[in-house]
């Protein structure tokens, strides 16, 4: 019974107990408490097509399970789709749902004595969740991304759900057919799987395989091909030898391997949220990381990969060029990575990439080699300044100018800024505040995605700015700068700005500012009152409650 939690801690050593009698019931033979309980926390719904394409990895990891000598534990987790509900009131329970999937793979982790977990997940909290779920209870845990979405295609140009939003812009905007509308509308998504750019979904399952928490080339595989039921399986097999190693989440989670995260996604160009999540992460895993370490990062680390939003392709043209392992190892050979950190497979990150070629393959341009780069720092930056003292998050790669000056055009919700930018009222120099969107003020911190698509259809993208405490899609890019801290709703200074203030984004200085003498915002300070809580009953009111602010990971527990 080397293996069982349940046998040592639950029957404290006692032959028979009355606990076996419901594994009976289930099929167990006598035999099988000599096993390994290995969970499976499912993800599967049919809510979105993240998540439609997982039951078929549960199944083969089930029956790989038991091959290895272990029992399967089947149970489920819920999620939320960040694109079917962006723009409703649905969205301020996406962010929300990490803290709930955590909680309930915790739960049943912790609940039933299970001695390992395999997380299945698919739309962006899915992993996330998982991750700090498999922290928090340090039982042997693998991470199974349940893999990307294939292009859509209209008149020969790949898709993304995100040309699916940028074209309400462009039809609003007089330049796209009525025709070409519909078409992006009904081919931007072709089959299941998650969003195909570096969006957050991608972000997060590419930065487990450096973390050491998922199978190398796990993250870019396609959901509709055979190589994910596969890379399932071998997920299964390799968590029951970390079973018998008592190879735990912490042994591999700790600064240098969250950093190795971290430097993959400023390599490959990944989400803002991906800030937010390590955040998140790193404390459920009770290791040091600040919203600083990710500006360290960022100052040594270039884009090699040249990925949507803002470049031009999917994960699955990354996969074919390599994928993650081969920028791994193009960053390991530049020291850039850690590569004595440990992985589940019971290797270290260096071990794992060490037959891999030192040089991306010359027939593709996805992967670019660091001389090569398509930016010599990150893409994420850390600004501070009066108007954010701990920090927001912005993204700037794909911008000539990472830096505006202009009139504050404030709105107090998401769709009061929609309705504007449609209307033609925002105009270029502009810089739109949208505000009270923060974890307690949202409550959730939704993500702006239908106006920052709306800005870059209207063709606005380089030359209106976008503030705000809540935050922003994986798809989004332009001048956008979300994670404001600390937010409106508890009296940040963002909650002071008023309609035609100057405001500074200065990427290159890292400063947000408003520009407005401190006499006068302490005036303002004073005068502001805490606005009632939006909800007081339900999910929402808890996690208003409970959320710390963004630059902690805006996590509650």
């Amino acid at each position: 019974m080397a293996f069982n939690r349940r046998s040592k801690n639950i029957t404290q050593g006692v032959a028979r107990s009355p606990n076996r009698s419901m594994y009976y019931a289930m099929g167990y033979e006598t035999a099988d408490f000599d096993k390994p309980m290995v969970g499976i926390a499912n993800g599967h719904s049919t809510i979105t097509p993240c998540n439609s394409g997982l039951q078929k990895l549960a199944d083969i990891a089930i029956t790989a399970i038991r091959e290895a000598g272990a029992n399967p534990q089947v149970f489920g987790t819920p999620t939320i789709s960040d694109g079917m509900s962006m723009g409703t009131e649905g969205m301020k329970y996406s962010l929300i749902s990490r803290e709930v999937i955590s909680d309930c793979i915790e739960t049943a982790v912790n609940g039933q004595w299970m001695d390992g977990c395999l997380v299945i997940g698919g739309c962006d909290k899915n992993m996330p969740g998982g991750m700090m779920a498999m922290a928090r209870t340090n039982v042997p845990s693998i991470y199974v991304y349940g893999g990307t979405i294939k292009p859509g295609n209209w008149k020969g140009k790949d898709l993304t759900i995100v040309s699916a939003f940028e074209a309400v812009g462009e039809f609003t905007a007089g330049r796209m057919s009525k025709e070409d509308f519909d078409g992006i509308e009904r081919n931007a998504c072709p089959s299941s799987g998650s969003c195909g750019g570096m969006y957050t979904a991608n972000t997060m399952s590419s930065s487990f395989e450096a973390l050491g928490l998922s199978l190398m080339y796990s993250s870019t595989m396609a959901n509709p091909d055979d190589e994910k039921t596969g890379s399932a399986a071998q997920s299964a097999r390799v968590l029951v030898e970390a079973i018998k190693k008592d190879l735990k989440p912490r042994d591999i989670i700790n600064r240098k391997s969250i950093e190795n995260a971290v430097a993959l996604i400023m390599a490959t160009g990944g989400s803002t949220n991906a800030v937010l999540h390590y955040l998140a992460i790193a404390h459920a895993a009770e290791v040091e990381w600040t919203i600083d370490d990710f500006e360290r990062v960022r100052r040594r680390v270039p884009v090699i990969c040249d990925l949507k939003p803002s470049g031009k392709y999917v994960a699955t043209d990354l996969h074919r060029a390599g994928g993650i392992p081969q920028v791994m190892k193009l960053l390991l050979n530049a020291g850039l990575m850690h590569g004595d950190c440990m992985t589940i497979t019971g290797r270290t990150l260096a071990e794992e990439l060490a037959d891999l070629p030192d040089q991306p393959r010359a027939d593709q341009d996805v992967i670019r080699t660091l001389d090569k780069a398509l930016y010599k720092e990150g893409h994420l930056a850390i600004l501070k300044g009066n108007l954010a003292p701990d920090g927001c998050v912005a993204k700037i790669s794909g911008l000539k100018n990472p830096v505006i000056t202009g009139p504050a055009r404030v709105f107090e919700d998401e769709y009061s800024a929609m309705d504007a930018i449609l209307a033609d009222r925002i105009k270029p120099g502009d810089v739109l505040v949208l505000r009270y969107l923060g974890p307690k003020g949202g409550p959730g911190m939704p993500e702006m995605l239908a106006p920052t698509s709306a800005l870059i259809g209207k063709g606005l993208g380089e030359s209106v700015g976008l503030i705000t405490d809540g935050r922003f899609s994986g798809g989004t890019w332009g001048m956008v700068v979300g994670h404001v801290a600390p937010e409106a709703a508890v009296g940040g200074t963002i909650g002071l700005v008023k309609e035609g203030d100057s405001v500074t984004i200065d990427a290159r200085q890292l400063l947000i500012q408003l520009n407005v003498p401190e006499a006068e915002i302490a005036s303002r300070r004073a005068a502001w009152k805490a606005p009632a809580p939006r909800y007081t009953r339900g999910v929402l009111a808890k996690y208003a409650a409970l959320a710390t602010p963004a630059n902690k990971g805006a996590v509650t527990g």
